[in-house]
């Protein structure tokens, strides 16, 4: 397994400006919104990622024609039943969004699809789409685990009132997207309100979609047409929030982050670093689409903090780095209601407890949580950190060896590129200012 020398607590602190990558929901929505559209929709700032190329290539194997540079991607959408049946099995590595919202997109369809992915992917739970779909009247068979392979058997789609059981905006668009092919209109109702990027997405293209003030209840109607548009992805906020940390918790630092994803359901990374007492300031941005803007953010002296399960849906992938915050804290945090972080790319619950031990941070494990008692020294008790293959974990990690002077390595560093494949060329660009 390769492996890579961390950099470790830079003297002079982070300093310096990070043009985030594009966000990752908003780029898997685009192109599948705009395979379903009729015309070109053209995406700029396209997160090239390895999701997000499973996500575009199972689209051209479902017979879509997308043109991709590394400045703009074009699709040649088809309309919504324009979608045409593949030869083969439609691959989708280790990218759970690509996979529950293709099982919605498919779920109409008048042919049958076969959906696999890798050896993590496929011990992921995905009863939690094919349930509610099921519902609707889709055909959708798992293994007997709820796992991948999935068979979606294209079928006829029933409009009916749907009550939501997991607080997961994956599940939640699958849902939606079987909605625009049904025969009638479809209410739909959250657990917990999560990320609303697919109704915007859909509004702009044209899609007759609209939330109740409860920010629960969506009210879908049958698309029989959808237009093309052109979408300008903003940075992603569950990138840039590890950068949010890194500057936090290391001594000196002052650094900006352009163009970021501003969406208010994405946005619990920055309430709880507030709460925590971290410096850091925003620049709005004028946009009709997704709200973004710029963060200013310096080194702070933490409180430390408690999150609840009514926190966990816009917190859900930062879930890890709030873990870190919370170890640099001088006291104890705790971190409930998540038990979600257990069908991630990994047991995010048990790793982080595992990884943050290796470096002397005090966590007990809980079935839906942690416990961590923070302090401002480490002593760390290992030279190698694992990524346990999860892009999110391998991240933090690297973004935790900060605050050490200790030398450490990380296992398997590629399984960052699944959703942020120049991370470490932007994280040395802020080790490389001089300040």
């Amino acid at each position: 397994m390769k492996k890579i020398k961390l950099d470790t607590l830079p003297p002079k602190g982070l300093h310096g400006t990070v043009d985030i990558p594009g966000d990752k929901s908003i780029s898997h929505r685009a192109l599948m919104v705009g395979a379903i559209s009729e015309g070109q929709t053209t995406i700029n700032h396209f997160l090239w990622s390895q999701d997000c190329q499973n996500t575009l290539e199972a689209l051209r194997q479902l017979g879509i024609k997308i043109e991709a540079n590394k400045e703009q991607v074009i699709v040649h959408g088809k309309g919504v039943r324009g979608l045409e049946a593949s030869a083969q099995p439609l691959e989708m590595g280790n990218s759970g969004t690509t996979t529950r919202l293709l099982m919605g997109l498919l779920a109409g369809t008048d042919f049958t699809s076969r959906l696999q992915g890798d050896s993590s992917l496929s011990k992921r739970p995905m009863k939690r789409v094919a349930e509610p779909l099921s519902k609707m009247g889709a055909q959708i068979e798992t293994t007997k685990l709820g796992t991948l392979p999935v068979i979606v058997k294209g079928s006829k789609i029933h409009g009916t009132k749907l009550q939501l059981q997991v607080a997961s905006a994956q599940v939640k668009s699958a849902v939606i997207f079987a909605a625009l092919q049904a025969d009638t209109p479809m209410t739909v109702i959250e657990k917990l309100p999560t990320r609303n990027h697919t109704e915007l997405m859909l509004r702009k293209f044209g899609a007759d979609i609209s939330t109740e003030k409860d920010q629960k209840t969506i009210n879908i109607k049958p698309a029989n047409r959808l237009r093309g548009q052109v979408v300008n992805v903003p940075g992603d906020i569950s990138s840039a929030a590890f950068f949010l940390v890194a500057a936090t918790i290391v001594p000196n630092s002052r650094i900006t982050l352009k163009n970021v994803s501003l969406n208010p359901t994405r946005t619990g990374i920055l309430n709880v670093l507030k709460r925590m007492g971290a410096n850091f300031k925003i620049l709005y941005r004028e946009n009709n689409d997704e709200s973004y803007g710029d963060i200013e953010i310096s080194a702070s002296n933490l409180k430390p903090v408690r999150i609840t399960g009514v926190e966990i849906p816009a917190l859900i992938d930062e879930l890890p780095l709030v873990a870190l915050l919370a170890a640099c804290a001088d006291g104890k945090s705790e971190i409930r209601g998540a038990a979600e972080l257990r069908v991630k790319e990994t047991d995010r619950i048990s790793t982080v407890t595992q990884e943050l031990s290796k470096l002397g941070v005090s966590v007990t494990e809980l079935p839906d949580g942690m416990i961590i008692h923070g302090r401002k020294n480490w002593k760390t008790n290992t030279v190698e950190l694992d990524s346990h293959g999860d892009h999110r974990i391998g991240m933090m990690l690297a973004v935790a060896a900060l605050r050490t002077d200790q030398e450490l390595y990380l296992n398997d560093p590629a399984a960052i590129a699944v959703s942020y494949p120049s991370f470490f060329e932007d994280l040395k660009s802020l080790l490389n200012v001089r300040k």
